[in-house]
């Protein structure tokens, strides 16, 4: 059955699933984007999402078409004109169409579409070995230029550092911000795991406040597990007892090599076995 795919209240066949050319989404990345899990027919996370959706949208002066109620309603549309029981949302709102110049005020309207799909990153061998990453040239861009808080669909700051990783010949790039300390990965945040407690960048570092490293807060002061938010700098990555990456698409994922390095015993580690089993069981009983 061909994918529907959710445009401005109106579900099109994907093929038939059209944007203007004249749309400053495409045209110049303005609008903000989340990528949304479902779990056995169920929104994961869903006001968590449609709040840092609706935070990107205010930041960049973006007035919403559509409510929190209408985008949530139009979400289960499309999960269930798909037939899908667990899948990956992505949810674009864009500026709309316009002009052929900045002006965003010359976009009468904005544009929403919701695609529902399904989505797998990584092989599950690697969630049990651990993954390769590198360090990215590419640093995360700077906070007096666009703050890396807004979700935007500008992405080409990471892109080019997924470059990196991917003529490297590993999965992900960890980003360094203009300080030189970490921030994040391409499309994850990282933490690692020192002398048993939980350590990843904070909001100061230049990072994307990701709605799975939120659920991980949770499930570390639910099992008792020391967590910060702190400066890590490479150093720190090195020589971590373990390190992880969490996002909606890759979930919960250990980390066994940076730049080389091998971290700890070079696989999944206890505390992040622990965080991934209770990440897991949280989405179970969420």
């Amino acid at each position: 059955m061909p994918l529907k795919i959710w445009i401005d209240g109106k579900l099109h066949e994907k093929t038939d699933a059209k944007l203007s050319v004249y749309d400053h989404g495409t045209l110049y990345g303005d609008g903000v984007f989340e990528g949304i899990r479902v779990y056995d027919g169920k929104i994961f996370e869903c006001e968590a999402h449609l709040k840092r959706l609706f935070d990107s949208a205010k930041a960049i002066r973006l007035a919403m078409p559509y409510t929190a109620g209408e985008l949530t309603a139009a979400m289960e549309e499309t999960v269930r004109a798909n037939s899908f029981n667990d899948c990956y949302i992505r949810l674009v709102v864009t500026r709309g169409a316009g002009y052929l110049g900045l002006n965003p005020t010359k976009c009468p309207t904005a544009s929403a579409y919701i695609i529902a799909d399904t989505i797998e990153l990584y092989s599950r061998d690697i969630y049990e070995k651990g993954m390769s990453v590198i360090t990215s040239s590419i640093i995360r861009n700077h906070p007096s230029a666009i703050s890396p808080r807004i979700k935007s669909l500008n992405y080409l700051n990471n892109i080019l550092a997924k470059i990196e990783a991917v003529d490297a010949g590993v999965s992900e790039a960890i980003m360094l911000n203009h300080m030189g300390n970490v921030a994040e990965c391409t499309a994850d945040n990282i933490f690692i795991v020192r002398d048993g407690r939980v350590r990843t960048p904070g909001t100061a570092e230049g990072i994307l406040e990701g709605i799975t490293r939120g659920v991980i807060f949770k499930l570390c002061a639910r099992l008792g597990i020391p967590c910060d938010e702190c400066v890590l700098q490479r150093h720190d990555l090195y020589i971590a007892d373990e390190c992880f990456l969490t996002g909606t698409a890759a979930e919960v994922i250990p980390v066994a090599k940076i730049d080389g390095r091998i971290i700890g015993e070079g696989k999944c580690g206890p505390t992040t076995r622990r965080l991934m089993d209770a990440f897991h069981k949280h989405i179970r009983e969420a």
